[in-house]
C-alpha cells in the first residue's frame, strides 16, 4: 500500500475508485476526486499548503506535486495527466490538460483548460497559459494551436488510458 501520512493534523482524503502504487507517497492536506491514480514513486506532498485534485487525475511515475508554505497552494482540475517525472508546484491547472514528461510548472502559474505542456517544458512562475495551445521550451511558449485531433489523440486519450491502466492493478 502507498505511504499515506498525516502531517500537521491533515490526513489525505480520496474520492472513489482511486489507484495507489505501493511506493507512491501521499501526504497531508490533499483532497482528490474520483478515479485518480498515483503511480510508482510519485509524491504528492501537502505538508506546507493544500493540494486539490479533481476527477481522473493521473500522477505518473516519479512525478512530484508540492506547494509553497503560506504562499502557493496547488489546484488541479479534471482529466489531467501529470507525466513521468514532472514537477507541479504551487500552481493552478484547469481541466483537460497534459503536463508532459519531465515538465515543470512553477508557483502561481495558471494552465487553462485544453492545453498540452510538452515534455521538458518549464512554465515559469506566474505564467498564464491560454486554452487550446501546445506549449514547449524553456521557458514554455505557445508553439501551435491544438487541433481537435491532437486533443483527442493526446490529452483525452492519455487521461482515459490511465483510468484503464489502473484497473489492471486493482
Amino acid at each position: 500500500m502507498a505511504l499515506i501520512k498525516t502531517v500537521r493534523g491533515f490526513t489525505p482524503q480520496f474520492g472513489k475508485d482511486c489507484f495507489f502504487a505501493e511506493n507512491a507517497t501521499l501526504i497531508g492536506d490533499l483532497i482528490t476526486g474520483d478515479q485518480c491514480s498515483f503511480w510508482f514513486q510519485s509524491i504528492v506532498r501537502g505538508d506546507v499548503n493544500s493540494i486539490r485534485l479533481g476527477n481522473k487525475v493521473n500522477v505518473q511515475d516519479g512525478a512530484v506535486i508540492h506547494c509553497t508554505y503560506e504562499k502557493a497552494a496547488t489546484e488541479i482540475g479534471n482529466n489531467v495527466s501529470i507525466g513521468h517525472r514532472a514537477i507541479v508546484h504551487g500552481c493552478t491547472i484547469h481541466d483537460n490538460v497534459l503536463i508532459g514528461m519531465g515538465a515543470m510548472v512553477m508557483d502561481h502559474a495558471v494552465v487553462e483548460s485544453n492545453c498540452l505542456v510538452a515534455a521538458g517544458a518549464v512554465v515559469l512562475e506566474r505564467a498564464h497559459l491560454e486554452s487550446g495551445w501546445i506549449y514547449a521550451g524553456v521557458p514554455a511558449k505557445p508553439v501551435k494551436k491544438m487541433s481537435a485531433e491532437q486533443f483527442k489523440g493526446s490529452v483525452k486519450r492519455i487521461a482515459n488510458a490511465y483510468t484503464m491502466y489502473s484497473s489492471w492493478y486493482k
